[in-house]
Protein backbone atom coordinates (compact mmCIF):
# COMPACT_ATOMS: atom_id res chain seq x y z
CA UNK A 1 0.00 0.00 0.00
CA UNK A 2 1.56 3.46 -0.91
CA UNK A 3 1.29 6.41 1.12
CA UNK A 4 -0.61 9.86 0.10
CA UNK A 5 3.03 11.64 -0.04
CA UNK A 6 4.25 8.38 -2.85
CA UNK A 7 0.13 9.42 -4.44
CA UNK A 8 1.76 12.79 -5.07
CA UNK A 9 -0.41 14.94 -2.44
CA UNK A 10 1.81 17.93 -1.27
CA UNK A 11 3.58 19.08 1.84
CA UNK A 12 1.06 21.46 3.28
CA UNK A 13 -1.98 19.05 2.90
CA UNK A 14 0.11 16.35 3.95
CA UNK A 15 0.61 18.12 7.48
CA UNK A 16 -3.43 19.06 7.61
CA UNK A 17 -4.59 15.56 6.72
CA UNK A 18 -1.94 14.05 9.33
CA UNK A 19 -3.26 16.34 12.30
CA UNK A 20 -6.66 15.15 11.03
CA UNK A 21 -5.84 11.28 11.73
CA UNK A 22 -5.23 9.64 8.09
CA UNK A 23 -2.46 7.62 8.17
CA UNK A 24 -2.78 5.34 5.15
CA UNK A 25 -4.92 5.72 2.10
CA UNK A 26 -8.10 4.03 1.48
CA UNK A 27 -8.49 1.45 -1.81
CA UNK A 28 -10.83 4.43 -3.40
CA UNK A 29 -8.44 7.45 -2.71
CA UNK A 30 -5.42 4.82 -3.97
CA UNK A 31 -7.33 4.63 -6.67
CA UNK A 32 -8.32 8.18 -7.41
CA UNK A 33 -6.04 10.46 -6.31
CA UNK A 34 -2.68 9.66 -8.82
CA UNK A 35 -5.59 9.83 -11.52
CA UNK A 36 -6.75 13.12 -10.68
CA UNK A 37 -3.35 14.37 -10.51
CA UNK A 38 -1.92 13.30 -13.06
CA UNK A 39 -4.16 13.08 -15.93
CA UNK A 40 -7.44 14.97 -17.63
CA UNK A 41 -9.31 11.68 -17.74
CA UNK A 42 -13.46 11.38 -16.73
CA UNK A 43 -13.93 8.68 -13.89
CA UNK A 44 -17.06 6.63 -12.95
CA UNK A 45 -16.00 5.93 -9.26
CA UNK A 46 -18.65 3.04 -7.68
CA UNK A 47 -18.27 2.96 -4.19
CA UNK A 48 -20.14 2.63 -1.04
CA UNK A 49 -20.52 5.33 1.24
CA UNK A 50 -18.20 5.93 4.06
CA UNK A 51 -14.98 4.34 1.97
CA UNK A 52 -13.41 7.86 2.00
CA UNK A 53 -14.41 9.57 -1.20
CA UNK A 54 -14.32 12.82 -0.27
CA UNK A 55 -10.60 13.18 0.16
CA UNK A 56 -10.25 10.86 -2.63
CA UNK A 57 -11.33 13.94 -5.26
CA UNK A 58 -10.63 16.73 -2.31
CA UNK A 59 -7.02 16.51 -1.68
CA UNK A 60 -6.60 16.71 -5.47
CA UNK A 61 -8.69 19.60 -6.31
CA UNK A 62 -7.23 22.33 -3.89
CA UNK A 63 -3.65 20.79 -5.22
CA UNK A 64 -4.77 21.94 -9.07
CA UNK A 65 -6.56 25.21 -7.42
CA UNK A 66 -4.95 28.40 -9.06
CA UNK A 67 -5.35 30.51 -6.42
CA UNK A 68 -4.65 33.45 -8.28
CA UNK A 69 -7.81 32.96 -10.19
CA UNK A 70 -11.01 34.07 -7.90
CA UNK A 71 -13.27 31.96 -10.02
CA UNK A 72 -14.91 28.59 -9.28
CA UNK A 73 -12.85 26.35 -10.68
CA UNK A 74 -14.05 23.29 -9.24
CA UNK A 75 -17.98 22.84 -8.65
CA UNK A 76 -19.23 20.07 -6.21
CA UNK A 77 -22.79 18.56 -6.87
CA UNK A 78 -24.32 17.03 -3.77
CA UNK A 79 -28.19 15.66 -3.35
CA UNK A 80 -28.64 17.72 0.09
CA UNK A 81 -28.10 20.34 2.52
CA UNK A 82 -26.20 18.16 4.85
CA UNK A 83 -23.89 16.52 2.74
CA UNK A 84 -23.08 19.99 1.01
CA UNK A 85 -21.80 21.18 4.51
CA UNK A 86 -20.04 18.20 5.36
CA UNK A 87 -17.85 17.96 2.07
CA UNK A 88 -17.30 21.66 2.05
CA UNK A 89 -16.28 21.43 5.77
CA UNK A 90 -14.10 18.46 5.18
CA UNK A 91 -12.62 20.65 2.17
CA UNK A 92 -11.79 23.25 5.13
CA UNK A 93 -10.27 20.88 6.72
CA UNK A 94 -8.06 19.77 4.55
CA UNK A 95 -6.66 23.00 3.12
CA UNK A 96 -5.90 24.33 6.47
CA UNK A 97 -2.49 25.35 5.64
CA UNK A 98 -3.37 26.68 2.39
CA UNK A 99 -3.55 30.39 2.91
CA UNK A 100 -5.90 32.27 0.31
CA UNK A 101 -8.27 29.17 -0.72
CA UNK A 102 -11.92 30.13 -0.43
CA UNK A 103 -14.71 26.97 -0.76
CA UNK A 104 -18.02 28.31 -0.66
CA UNK A 105 -21.46 25.74 0.50
CA UNK A 106 -24.56 26.44 -1.59
CA UNK A 107 -27.60 25.40 -0.40
CA UNK A 108 -31.28 26.22 0.01
CA UNK A 109 -32.65 27.00 3.74
CA UNK A 110 -30.21 29.57 4.80
CA UNK A 111 -29.61 33.39 3.24
CA UNK A 112 -29.07 33.53 -0.89
CA UNK A 113 -27.88 37.22 0.30
CA UNK A 114 -24.59 36.01 2.28
CA UNK A 115 -24.51 33.67 -0.61
CA UNK A 116 -24.27 35.93 -3.27
CA UNK A 117 -21.58 38.33 -1.13
CA UNK A 118 -19.56 35.55 -0.98
CA UNK A 119 -19.64 34.89 -4.66
CA UNK A 120 -19.06 38.32 -5.43
CA UNK A 121 -15.94 38.38 -3.57
CA UNK A 122 -14.19 35.62 -5.30
CA UNK A 123 -14.44 31.79 -4.45
CA UNK A 124 -12.60 28.65 -5.86
CA UNK A 125 -14.14 25.77 -5.22
CA UNK A 126 -18.30 25.49 -4.96
CA UNK A 127 -20.35 22.76 -3.22
CA UNK A 128 -23.76 23.17 -4.16
CA UNK A 129 -27.51 21.54 -4.21
CA UNK A 130 -28.70 21.84 -7.63
CA UNK A 131 -31.76 23.41 -6.83
CA UNK A 132 -29.95 26.53 -5.13
CA UNK A 133 -27.53 26.48 -8.17
CA UNK A 134 -29.65 26.90 -10.35
CA UNK A 135 -31.37 29.89 -8.76
CA UNK A 136 -28.16 31.24 -8.30
CA UNK A 137 -27.06 30.93 -12.42
CA UNK A 138 -30.73 32.62 -13.03
CA UNK A 139 -29.59 35.62 -11.03
CA UNK A 140 -26.68 36.06 -12.93
CA UNK A 141 -24.37 35.78 -9.85
CA UNK A 142 -22.70 32.05 -10.35
CA UNK A 143 -20.30 31.74 -13.58
CA UNK A 144 -19.23 28.42 -14.32
CA UNK A 145 -16.89 29.81 -17.60
CA UNK A 146 -13.30 28.90 -15.66
CA UNK A 147 -14.58 25.53 -14.21
CA UNK A 148 -12.05 22.81 -15.18
CA UNK A 149 -13.50 19.92 -12.67
CA UNK A 150 -17.19 19.00 -12.19
CA UNK A 151 -17.97 16.27 -9.05
CA UNK A 152 -21.50 14.45 -8.61
CA UNK A 153 -20.99 13.16 -5.51
CA UNK A 154 -24.18 10.56 -4.55
CA UNK A 155 -24.75 10.54 -8.05
CA UNK A 156 -27.28 8.21 -7.29
CA UNK A 157 -29.27 9.50 -4.71
CA UNK A 158 -29.62 12.98 -7.10
CA UNK A 159 -31.24 11.35 -9.71
CA UNK A 160 -33.80 9.42 -7.12
CA UNK A 161 -34.44 12.68 -6.26
CA UNK A 162 -35.76 14.35 -9.27
CA UNK A 163 -32.73 16.62 -10.67
CA UNK A 164 -31.57 15.33 -13.72
CA UNK A 165 -33.23 18.49 -15.44
CA UNK A 166 -31.33 20.48 -12.93
CA UNK A 167 -28.20 18.41 -13.54
CA UNK A 168 -28.81 19.00 -16.92
CA UNK A 169 -29.21 22.45 -16.84
CA UNK A 170 -26.20 23.05 -14.57
CA UNK A 171 -23.58 21.00 -16.89
CA UNK A 172 -24.43 23.04 -19.99
CA UNK A 173 -23.30 25.98 -18.09
CA UNK A 174 -19.80 24.92 -17.91
CA UNK A 175 -16.79 24.48 -20.71
CA UNK A 176 -17.11 21.45 -22.60
CA UNK A 177 -13.25 20.41 -21.99
CA UNK A 178 -13.66 20.36 -18.26
CA UNK A 179 -12.68 16.89 -16.00
CA UNK A 180 -15.92 14.80 -14.42
CA UNK A 181 -16.05 12.74 -11.77
CA UNK A 182 -19.23 10.57 -10.87
CA UNK A 183 -18.90 9.25 -8.07
CA UNK A 184 -21.94 7.08 -7.12
CA UNK A 185 -22.65 3.92 -4.45
CA UNK A 186 -24.93 1.79 -7.42
CA UNK A 187 -24.92 1.91 -11.30
CA UNK A 188 -28.61 2.04 -11.74
CA UNK A 189 -29.07 2.96 -16.03
CA UNK A 190 -29.83 7.20 -14.94
CA UNK A 191 -25.97 7.25 -14.03
CA UNK A 192 -25.00 5.27 -17.14
CA UNK A 193 -26.80 8.14 -19.39
CA UNK A 194 -25.19 10.75 -17.55
CA UNK A 195 -22.08 9.09 -18.13
CA UNK A 196 -23.06 8.76 -21.37
CA UNK A 197 -23.98 11.79 -22.46
CA UNK A 198 -21.57 14.19 -20.43
CA UNK A 199 -18.35 12.33 -20.26
CA UNK A 200 -15.98 11.36 -22.77
CA UNK A 201 -14.60 7.80 -22.30
CA UNK A 202 -14.77 7.50 -18.69
CA UNK A 203 -12.38 5.33 -16.56
CA UNK A 204 -14.58 3.19 -14.03
CA UNK A 205 -13.51 2.47 -10.93
CA UNK A 206 -15.01 0.09 -9.21
CA UNK A 207 -14.21 -0.72 -5.26
CA UNK A 208 -16.01 -4.43 -4.42
CA UNK A 209 -18.87 -5.00 -7.05
CA UNK A 210 -21.55 -3.02 -8.44
CA UNK A 211 -24.64 -3.04 -6.04
CA UNK A 212 -23.15 -4.96 -3.82
CA UNK A 213 -23.96 -4.48 -0.09
CA UNK A 214 -20.48 -2.96 2.00
CA UNK A 215 -17.87 -5.62 3.12
CA UNK A 216 -18.00 -5.24 6.59
CA UNK A 217 -21.94 -5.22 6.89
CA UNK A 218 -23.75 -8.12 8.66
CA UNK A 219 -27.30 -8.33 7.34
CA UNK A 220 -30.21 -10.12 9.65
CA UNK A 221 -33.46 -11.11 9.27
CA UNK A 222 -36.31 -11.33 12.51
CA UNK A 223 -39.59 -12.55 11.11
CA UNK A 224 -42.78 -11.73 13.08
CA UNK A 225 -45.97 -10.88 12.38
CA UNK A 226 -47.22 -7.29 11.11
CA UNK A 227 -48.91 -6.56 14.13
CA UNK A 228 -45.76 -6.96 16.26
CA UNK A 229 -43.60 -5.25 14.19
CA UNK A 230 -42.85 -2.46 16.91
CA UNK A 231 -42.78 -4.75 20.05
CA UNK A 232 -39.80 -6.91 18.18
CA UNK A 233 -38.35 -3.27 17.85
CA UNK A 234 -38.19 -2.47 21.00
CA UNK A 235 -36.60 -5.74 21.86
CA UNK A 236 -33.97 -5.72 19.71
CA UNK A 237 -33.41 -1.82 20.58
CA UNK A 238 -33.15 -3.72 24.80
CA UNK A 239 -31.08 -6.49 23.70
CA UNK A 240 -28.15 -3.83 22.55
CA UNK A 241 -27.70 -1.03 25.36
CA UNK A 242 -25.05 0.43 23.58
CA UNK A 243 -27.07 0.77 20.13
CA UNK A 244 -26.36 3.77 17.69
CA UNK A 245 -28.50 3.56 14.61
CA UNK A 246 -30.96 4.75 12.41
CA UNK A 247 -34.93 3.13 12.00
CA UNK A 248 -35.91 3.29 8.35
CA UNK A 249 -39.70 3.43 7.72
CA UNK A 250 -41.48 3.68 4.72
CA UNK A 251 -43.94 6.81 4.90
CA UNK A 252 -43.39 10.25 7.23
CA UNK A 253 -46.61 9.72 8.98
CA UNK A 254 -45.15 5.61 10.22
CA UNK A 255 -41.77 8.04 11.23
CA UNK A 256 -43.32 9.88 13.62
CA UNK A 257 -45.44 7.14 14.95
CA UNK A 258 -42.82 5.06 15.72
CA UNK A 259 -40.49 7.90 17.17
CA UNK A 260 -43.58 9.09 19.11
CA UNK A 261 -44.06 5.65 20.58
CA UNK A 262 -40.21 4.90 21.38
CA UNK A 263 -39.99 8.14 23.10
CA UNK A 264 -43.32 7.61 24.94
CA UNK A 265 -41.53 3.94 26.32
CA UNK A 266 -38.36 5.77 27.83
CA UNK A 267 -35.83 5.08 24.40
CA UNK A 268 -33.95 7.93 23.44
CA UNK A 269 -34.88 8.73 20.07
CA UNK A 270 -36.26 11.33 17.51
CA UNK A 271 -37.98 11.41 14.38
CA UNK A 272 -36.53 13.14 10.65
CA UNK A 273 -38.66 13.36 7.93
CA UNK A 274 -39.97 15.66 5.36
CA UNK A 275 -42.72 17.30 7.67
CA UNK A 276 -40.63 19.36 9.77
CA UNK A 277 -38.91 22.52 9.23
CA UNK A 278 -34.87 22.88 7.99
CA UNK A 279 -34.29 24.15 11.83
CA UNK A 280 -36.19 21.08 13.16
CA UNK A 281 -34.50 18.75 10.90
CA UNK A 282 -30.55 20.52 11.60
CA UNK A 283 -31.61 20.60 15.49
CA UNK A 284 -32.34 16.68 15.37
CA UNK A 285 -29.14 15.86 13.36
CA UNK A 286 -27.43 17.75 15.72
CA UNK A 287 -28.58 15.96 18.90
CA UNK A 288 -27.82 12.65 17.05
CA UNK A 289 -24.15 13.37 15.57
CA UNK A 290 -23.25 14.66 19.05
CA UNK A 291 -24.99 11.18 20.72
CA UNK A 292 -27.09 12.89 22.53
CA UNK A 293 -29.99 10.72 20.97
CA UNK A 294 -29.63 6.77 20.30
CA UNK A 295 -31.50 6.09 17.32
CA UNK A 296 -33.03 8.41 14.62
CA UNK A 297 -36.09 7.26 13.03
CA UNK A 298 -35.93 8.54 9.47
CA UNK A 299 -37.60 8.30 6.26
CA UNK A 300 -35.31 7.64 3.17
CA UNK A 301 -35.54 10.90 1.57
CA UNK A 302 -35.21 12.98 5.11
CA UNK A 303 -31.78 10.68 5.74
CA UNK A 304 -29.96 10.90 1.89
CA UNK A 305 -26.91 12.15 2.44
CA UNK A 306 -26.60 11.78 6.24
CA UNK A 307 -23.41 11.09 7.12
CA UNK A 308 -22.50 9.88 10.61
CA UNK A 309 -19.74 7.90 11.82
CA UNK A 310 -20.19 4.64 14.39
CA UNK A 311 -23.21 3.69 13.48
CA UNK A 312 -24.14 0.46 15.11
CA UNK A 313 -26.78 -0.43 13.21
CA UNK A 314 -29.48 -0.31 10.85
CA UNK A 315 -33.06 -1.29 11.37
CA UNK A 316 -35.51 -1.11 8.52
CA UNK A 317 -38.60 -1.47 9.70
CA UNK A 318 -39.85 -3.10 6.81
CA UNK A 319 -37.83 -3.71 3.47
CA UNK A 320 -37.65 -0.82 0.92
CA UNK A 321 -39.02 -1.38 -2.67
CA UNK A 322 -35.68 -1.15 -4.27
CA UNK A 323 -32.37 -2.43 -4.29
CA UNK A 324 -30.61 0.93 -4.42
CA UNK A 325 -32.38 1.84 -0.86
CA UNK A 326 -31.60 -0.80 0.88
CA UNK A 327 -27.82 -0.40 -0.51
CA UNK A 328 -27.63 3.13 0.83
CA UNK A 329 -29.58 2.00 4.29
CA UNK A 330 -27.37 -0.37 5.16
CA UNK A 331 -24.01 1.35 3.57
CA UNK A 332 -24.41 3.79 6.60
CA UNK A 333 -23.20 1.60 8.59
CA UNK A 334 -19.83 -0.28 8.71
CA UNK A 335 -18.17 2.29 7.30
CA UNK A 336 -13.68 3.05 7.32
CA UNK A 337 -12.53 -0.37 8.02
CA UNK A 338 -15.48 -1.09 10.91
CA UNK A 339 -18.39 -3.53 11.61
CA UNK A 340 -21.96 -2.75 11.66
CA UNK A 341 -24.97 -4.56 11.26
CA UNK A 342 -28.29 -4.06 9.16
CA UNK A 343 -30.98 -5.43 10.53
CA UNK A 344 -34.28 -6.22 8.73
CA UNK A 345 -37.96 -6.84 10.81
CA UNK A 346 -40.24 -8.49 8.41
CA UNK A 347 -43.40 -10.17 8.37
CA UNK A 348 -44.03 -13.47 5.99
CA UNK A 349 -45.64 -11.74 3.05
CA UNK A 350 -41.55 -9.98 2.80
CA UNK A 351 -39.57 -12.86 2.37
CA UNK A 352 -39.44 -12.54 -1.29
CA UNK A 353 -38.56 -9.00 -1.17
CA UNK A 354 -35.86 -10.37 1.33
CA UNK A 355 -34.46 -13.27 -1.12
CA UNK A 356 -34.18 -10.42 -3.95
CA UNK A 357 -32.09 -8.33 -2.03
CA UNK A 358 -29.61 -11.48 -1.04
CA UNK A 359 -29.69 -12.46 -4.90
CA UNK A 360 -28.66 -8.78 -6.16
CA UNK A 361 -26.15 -7.71 -2.99
CA UNK A 362 -24.37 -11.11 -3.01
CA UNK A 363 -25.14 -11.69 0.36
CA UNK A 364 -27.25 -13.96 2.62
CA UNK A 365 -29.59 -12.87 5.46
CA UNK A 366 -28.74 -14.42 8.32
CA UNK A 367 -31.90 -15.65 10.73
CA UNK A 368 -32.12 -13.81 13.77
CA UNK A 369 -34.34 -14.85 17.05
CA UNK A 370 -36.10 -12.26 18.63
CA UNK A 371 -34.69 -12.15 21.98
CA UNK A 372 -36.88 -13.22 24.82
CA UNK A 373 -37.35 -11.25 28.09
CA UNK A 374 -34.83 -13.44 30.16
CA UNK A 375 -32.07 -12.41 27.23
CA UNK A 376 -32.81 -8.66 27.59
CA UNK A 377 -32.41 -8.36 31.27
CA UNK A 378 -28.95 -10.44 31.27
CA UNK A 379 -27.53 -8.34 28.41
CA UNK A 380 -28.85 -5.35 30.04
CA UNK A 381 -27.33 -6.46 33.63
CA UNK A 382 -23.78 -7.52 32.00
CA UNK A 383 -24.12 -4.00 30.50
CA UNK A 384 -24.46 -1.76 33.72
CA UNK A 385 -21.88 -4.64 35.65
CA UNK A 386 -19.30 -3.34 32.72
CA UNK A 387 -20.02 0.45 33.49
CA UNK A 388 -19.66 -0.10 37.42
CA UNK A 389 -16.46 -1.80 36.72
CA UNK A 390 -15.22 1.04 33.94
CA UNK A 391 -16.51 4.28 35.42
CA UNK A 392 -14.02 6.86 36.09
CA UNK A 393 -14.03 7.76 39.79
CA UNK A 394 -13.04 11.16 41.10
CA UNK A 395 -11.70 10.72 43.68
CA UNK A 396 -11.07 14.70 44.69
CA UNK A 397 -14.80 15.65 44.02
CA UNK A 398 -16.76 12.99 46.03
CA UNK A 399 -14.62 12.91 49.17
CA UNK A 400 -16.47 15.62 51.11
CA UNK A 401 -19.33 13.11 50.13
CA UNK A 402 -18.03 9.85 51.19
CA UNK A 403 -18.55 9.96 55.17
CA UNK A 404 -22.03 10.51 55.10
CA UNK A 405 -22.89 8.24 52.66
CA UNK A 406 -21.00 5.01 53.99
CA UNK A 407 -22.29 6.32 57.10
CA UNK A 408 -25.98 5.73 55.58
CA UNK A 409 -25.18 2.49 53.88
CA UNK A 410 -23.18 0.89 56.54
CA UNK A 411 -26.11 -1.36 57.63
CA UNK A 412 -26.26 -2.83 54.47
CA UNK A 413 -24.38 -5.85 53.60
CA UNK A 414 -22.44 -6.05 49.81
CA UNK A 415 -25.00 -8.36 48.87
CA UNK A 416 -27.55 -6.26 50.26
CA UNK A 417 -26.03 -2.70 48.16
CA UNK A 418 -25.94 -4.86 44.70
CA UNK A 419 -29.28 -6.26 45.00
CA UNK A 420 -30.42 -2.62 45.55
CA UNK A 421 -28.24 -1.45 42.97
CA UNK A 422 -29.99 -3.82 40.33
CA UNK A 423 -33.38 -3.57 41.63
CA UNK A 424 -32.91 0.29 41.08
CA UNK A 425 -32.11 0.29 37.81
CA UNK A 426 -33.69 -2.78 36.15
CA UNK A 427 -37.09 -3.27 38.61
CA UNK A 428 -39.30 -1.41 35.03
CA UNK A 429 -37.45 -3.63 32.72
CA UNK A 430 -37.78 -6.82 35.15
CA UNK A 431 -41.51 -6.25 35.82
CA UNK A 432 -42.32 -5.53 31.47
CA UNK A 433 -40.69 -8.49 30.49
CA UNK A 434 -42.05 -11.08 33.38
CA UNK A 435 -44.57 -12.28 31.18
CA UNK A 436 -43.40 -11.87 27.77
CA UNK A 437 -43.99 -13.69 24.87
CA UNK A 438 -42.22 -15.06 22.20
CA UNK A 439 -42.52 -13.46 18.96
CA UNK A 440 -40.55 -15.33 16.40
CA UNK A 441 -42.73 -16.61 13.79
CA UNK A 442 -41.54 -20.06 12.67
CA UNK A 443 -40.18 -20.85 9.01
CA UNK A 444 -43.28 -22.11 6.76
CA UNK A 445 -43.32 -25.46 6.06
CA UNK A 446 -44.50 -25.46 1.71
CA UNK A 447 -48.20 -26.00 2.01
CA UNK A 448 -50.14 -26.64 -0.85
CA UNK A 449 -52.21 -23.20 -1.52
CA UNK A 450 -55.71 -22.75 -0.66
CA UNK A 451 -58.20 -23.70 -3.30
CA UNK A 452 -59.60 -20.27 -2.84
CA UNK A 453 -56.34 -18.38 -3.67
CA UNK A 454 -56.27 -20.94 -6.48
CA UNK A 455 -59.64 -20.19 -7.69
CA UNK A 456 -58.39 -16.21 -7.97
CA UNK A 457 -55.96 -17.06 -10.97
CA UNK A 458 -58.94 -17.33 -12.92
CA UNK A 459 -61.25 -14.39 -11.41
CA UNK A 460 -62.84 -11.64 -13.42
CA UNK A 461 -64.87 -8.79 -12.35
CA UNK A 462 -65.85 -5.77 -14.15
CA UNK A 463 -64.62 -2.59 -12.86
CA UNK A 464 -66.45 0.09 -10.35
CA UNK A 465 -68.36 2.93 -12.44
CA UNK A 466 -66.14 5.37 -12.98
CA UNK A 467 -63.15 2.92 -12.85
CA UNK A 468 -60.54 1.48 -15.23
CA UNK A 469 -58.96 -1.94 -13.93
CA UNK A 470 -55.42 -1.97 -14.94
CA UNK A 471 -52.99 -5.48 -14.81
CA UNK A 472 -49.21 -5.28 -13.49
CA UNK A 473 -46.40 -7.99 -14.27
CA UNK A 474 -45.56 -8.39 -10.30
CA UNK A 475 -47.72 -10.44 -8.35
CA UNK A 476 -46.75 -12.08 -4.62
CA UNK A 477 -44.03 -14.07 -6.11
CA UNK A 478 -42.23 -10.89 -6.59
CA UNK A 479 -42.85 -9.92 -3.04
CA UNK A 480 -45.40 -7.48 -4.57
CA UNK A 481 -48.40 -6.06 -2.39
CA UNK A 482 -50.94 -3.74 -2.04
CA UNK A 483 -48.69 -1.34 -0.01
CA UNK A 484 -46.12 -1.95 -2.49
CA UNK A 485 -48.65 -0.58 -5.14
CA UNK A 486 -49.69 2.37 -3.46
CA UNK A 487 -46.00 3.48 -2.34
CA UNK A 488 -45.10 2.79 -5.96
CA UNK A 489 -48.10 5.01 -7.46
CA UNK A 490 -47.60 8.04 -4.63
CA UNK A 491 -43.85 7.96 -5.69
CA UNK A 492 -44.03 8.29 -9.35
CA UNK A 493 -47.10 10.60 -10.03
CA UNK A 494 -45.15 14.11 -9.05
CA UNK A 495 -47.49 14.65 -5.84
CA UNK A 496 -50.97 14.17 -7.93
CA UNK A 497 -53.85 12.81 -6.29
CA UNK A 498 -54.64 8.79 -7.68
CA UNK A 499 -57.46 7.32 -6.41
CA UNK A 500 -57.30 3.75 -6.16
CA UNK A 501 -60.14 1.29 -6.02
CA UNK A 502 -59.85 -2.35 -5.50
CA UNK A 503 -57.03 -3.92 -5.71
CA UNK A 504 -56.13 -8.07 -6.19
CA UNK A 505 -52.76 -9.54 -5.59
CA UNK A 506 -52.33 -12.69 -7.23
CA UNK A 507 -48.99 -15.03 -7.64
CA UNK A 508 -48.01 -13.93 -10.50
CA UNK A 509 -49.04 -10.55 -11.16
CA UNK A 510 -51.70 -8.82 -10.12
CA UNK A 511 -55.30 -6.36 -11.11
CA UNK A 512 -56.08 -3.00 -9.10
CA UNK A 513 -58.84 -0.21 -10.24
CA UNK A 514 -57.73 3.34 -11.27
CA UNK A 515 -59.89 6.38 -11.68
CA UNK A 516 -60.67 6.44 -15.49
CA UNK A 517 -59.15 10.18 -15.98
CA UNK A 518 -56.00 9.05 -14.03
CA UNK A 519 -55.12 5.90 -16.27
CA UNK A 520 -52.94 7.75 -18.95
CA UNK A 521 -50.62 8.97 -15.67
CA UNK A 522 -50.26 5.77 -14.07
CA UNK A 523 -49.57 3.64 -16.87
CA UNK A 524 -47.04 6.57 -18.17
CA UNK A 525 -45.52 6.41 -14.79
CA UNK A 526 -45.21 3.00 -14.09
CA UNK A 527 -44.32 1.64 -17.48
CA UNK A 528 -40.84 -0.09 -17.71
CA UNK A 529 -39.38 0.81 -13.96
CA UNK A 530 -37.60 -1.27 -12.86
CA UNK A 531 -38.51 -3.66 -9.46
CA UNK A 532 -35.76 -5.52 -8.32
CA UNK A 533 -34.21 -6.13 -11.42
CA UNK A 534 -37.68 -6.87 -13.35
CA UNK A 535 -39.17 -4.22 -16.04
CA UNK A 536 -42.84 -3.33 -15.15
CA UNK A 537 -45.56 -4.28 -18.06
CA UNK A 538 -48.91 -2.20 -17.04
CA UNK A 539 -51.33 -2.77 -19.79
CA UNK A 540 -55.23 -1.66 -19.49
CA UNK A 541 -57.29 -4.98 -19.22
CA UNK A 542 -60.22 -5.06 -17.35
CA UNK A 543 -60.18 -8.69 -16.50
CA UNK A 544 -59.57 -12.28 -17.97
CA UNK A 545 -62.97 -12.82 -18.91
CA UNK A 546 -63.33 -9.81 -20.92
CA UNK A 547 -59.88 -10.66 -22.82
CA UNK A 548 -61.22 -13.92 -23.34
CA UNK A 549 -58.37 -15.91 -21.55
CA UNK A 550 -59.56 -19.00 -20.12
CA UNK A 551 -60.06 -18.86 -16.59
CA UNK A 552 -59.92 -22.58 -15.65
CA UNK A 553 -57.66 -23.56 -12.94
CA UNK A 554 -55.46 -25.79 -15.10
CA UNK A 555 -54.32 -22.59 -17.35
CA UNK A 556 -50.94 -21.26 -16.28
CA UNK A 557 -49.19 -17.60 -15.68
CA UNK A 558 -45.65 -17.33 -16.29
CA UNK A 559 -42.93 -14.40 -17.24
CA UNK A 560 -41.33 -14.94 -20.52
CA UNK A 561 -38.80 -12.62 -21.92
CA UNK A 562 -40.14 -9.99 -19.92
CA UNK A 563 -43.70 -10.22 -21.37
CA UNK A 564 -46.68 -10.88 -19.68
CA UNK A 565 -47.99 -14.57 -21.67
CA UNK A 566 -49.66 -17.32 -20.94
CA UNK A 567 -49.44 -21.67 -21.49
CA UNK A 568 -51.46 -22.60 -23.77
CA UNK A 569 -54.73 -24.05 -21.29
CA UNK A 570 -56.25 -27.44 -21.33
CA UNK A 571 -59.35 -26.59 -22.27
CA UNK A 572 -60.04 -26.66 -26.13
CA UNK A 573 -61.56 -24.23 -28.35
CA UNK A 574 -59.01 -21.70 -27.47
CA UNK A 575 -55.86 -20.78 -29.85
CA UNK A 576 -52.70 -17.99 -28.63
CA UNK A 577 -52.26 -14.88 -31.03
CA UNK A 578 -48.73 -14.08 -31.19
CA UNK A 579 -49.71 -10.97 -32.04
CA UNK A 580 -51.94 -9.79 -29.77
CA UNK A 581 -50.01 -11.59 -26.84
CA UNK A 582 -53.77 -13.54 -25.44
CA UNK A 583 -55.84 -16.48 -26.66
CA UNK A 584 -58.97 -15.85 -28.71
CA UNK A 585 -61.64 -18.34 -29.35
CA UNK A 586 -60.51 -20.82 -32.62
CA UNK A 587 -64.28 -21.53 -33.49
CA UNK A 588 -63.49 -24.91 -33.25
CA UNK A 589 -66.21 -27.16 -31.10
CA UNK A 590 -64.80 -29.57 -28.64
Amino acid sequence: MKSFEELGVCADILRAITEIGYEAPMPVQEEVIPLLLNENTDIVALAQTGTGKTAAFGLPIIQKTDLSIAAPQTLILSPTRELCLQIAGDLNDYSAYINGLRVLPVYGGSSIESQIRSLRNGVHIIVATPGRLIDLIHRGVVHLDHVRTVIMDEADEMLDMGFTDSINEILEQVPAERQMLLFSATMPPEIERIAKNYMHAPREIVIGSKNEGAANVKHVYYLTHAKDKYLALKRIADYYPNIYGIIFCRTRRETQEIADSLIKDGYNADSLHGDLSQQQRDAVMQKFRLRNLQLLVATDVAARGLDVDDLTHIINYGLPEDIETYTHRSGRTGRAGKTGTSIAIIHTKEKNRMRNIERIIGKKFEKGTIPSGKQICEKQLFNLIDRLEKVKVNEEEIAPYLPVTLKRLSWLSTEDLVKRVVSLEFNRLLEYYADAVELDVPEESKKEKPAQEKRQRGRSRKAAEGFERLRINLGKADGFFPNTLIDMINRNTSGRRIVIGRIDILPEFSQFEIEERDVPVVVSALKNLNFFGKRVQIDKKDSAKENNIPTDKKTRFHRKKEDFVTDRPAKKGYRFDDRKKQYKNSGKKK
